[in-house]
């Protein structure tokens, strides 16, 4: 999330819970990166949701005064079954976050646990917001002439065209309302831009998308698009816009080693370096993941973000940014209000 593009509704304090079991790296890394973040931000508090022991053992040391620990005895663990963790592991600590989030004690959750668990916790424990058959996962991508909206990169693995149509509505909304993009395109991320190129589901969504005044819907983009901007929102499942967002990262890293390793060779690279420097730093930054922090869920009530499973505490604070700035901004409050009264008939699918 690019912060620095949100509108806030609210300036005041809020209160932000982690979860600090969910991670490749909880719960040291989770948990020194809160921290920080909490020192850094004394109007703002954070609830850390773990096991306290071992919460208290990374941390090291004394616990700033605007940071609560409440005990969860439970970790869902990356590899499990999101329904059967949840079932079995009641008071795993996502599920005592999300408790935190139905109860009014905390304005948003950051986890950077197992994404499907984290939707699946969001839906048992807040519910859908009316009106919305599914939530998504997005994520803004970077591109030279600024940010586009990608969804659903997590929450879904067997969308309908119809849940692809309501994607679409929540990406422009947020695109709109959030990000501030007036009249945003709308295009689904398909294997050609040709209308009907794609699976069942993307044809689906076209006819729907195709029907609705209400949206600026281009038609399709496919992925060599996307870099050139050329929708304000990229619609699709949750596996294409994993692996989509996934290689975007992969690459930006794969690039910036090749270029360490010709600014290493002798005898121009280091020469070359001094000169290029400045716009490398200008490029390295405007990749720099990390920065966007986590991904909002859309469609539930409440702020639930999710970040990378393999997030270090840099990553974390940049999370924790994201979750006090979308609190402030009642993204499931503008969601609510434009989808009040609307898709009440999951019908209107085409069949």
């Amino acid at each position: 999330m690019d912060l620095g593009t949100v509108r806030t509704v609210s300036a005041g304090p809020v209160r932000v819970a982690v979860d600090a079991m969910g991670g490749d790296h909880a719960p040291l890394e989770i948990v020194a990166g809160t921290l920080s973040w909490a020192r850094a931000h004394p109007s703002d508090s954070v609830v850390l949701v773990g096991v306290p022991e071992r919460v208290r053992e990374v941390a090291g040391g004394p616990i700033p005064p605007n940071v609560e620990i409440v005990a969860a005895s439970q970790v869902v663990e990356m590899d499990e079954s999101p329904a059967l963790a949840l079932k079995a592991k009641r008071d795993s600590s996502i599920m005592v976050a999300m408790d935190l989030i139905k109860q009014g004690r905390a304005d948003a959750l950051v986890t950077a646990g197992h994404s499907g668990a984290g939707m699946a916790a969001a839906v048992l424990k807040l519910g859908r917001l009316p009106g919305v058959d599914r939530p998504a996962l997005a994520v803004q991508m970077v591109t030279e002439t600024g940010p586009f909206v990608l969804l659903d990169i997590g929450a879904n693995m067997d969308s309908s065209g119809f849940n692809l149509y309501q994607f679409a509505h929540m990406g422009s909304l947020y695109a709109e309302r959030v990000l501030g993009v007036p009249n945003p395109r709308v295009a689904l991320l398909s294997i050609g831009e040709e209308r009907g190129k794609g699976d069942q589901a993307v044809q689906q969504a076209t006819q729907l998308l195709d029907d609705d005044a209400g949206l600026n819907f281009i038609g399709n983009v496919e992925g060599r698009d996307l870099v050139k901007h050329m929708a304000d929102v990229a619609v699709c499942d949750a596996m294409v816009g994993n692996v989509t967002m996934k290689f975007f990262e992969g690459l930006v890293t794969f690039m910036g080693h090749l270029w360490e390793r010709e600014f290493r060779r002798l005898p121009l690279g280091p020469i070359g370096y001094l000169f290029m420097k400045p716009g490398a730093g200008r490029i390295r930054a405007l990749f720099d993941y990390e920065t966007l922090g986590a991904s909002p869920l859309l469609g539930v009530k409440g702020m639930v973000l999710i970040t990378h499973g393999s997030a270090k505490r840099r990553m974390i604070e940049f999370a924790l940014d994201a979750g006090a700035t979308a609190a402030r901004a009642r993204i499931p409050d503008l969601i609510a209000d434009a989808f009040r009264g609307q898709f009440r008939h999951p019908e209107r699918q085409v069949q």
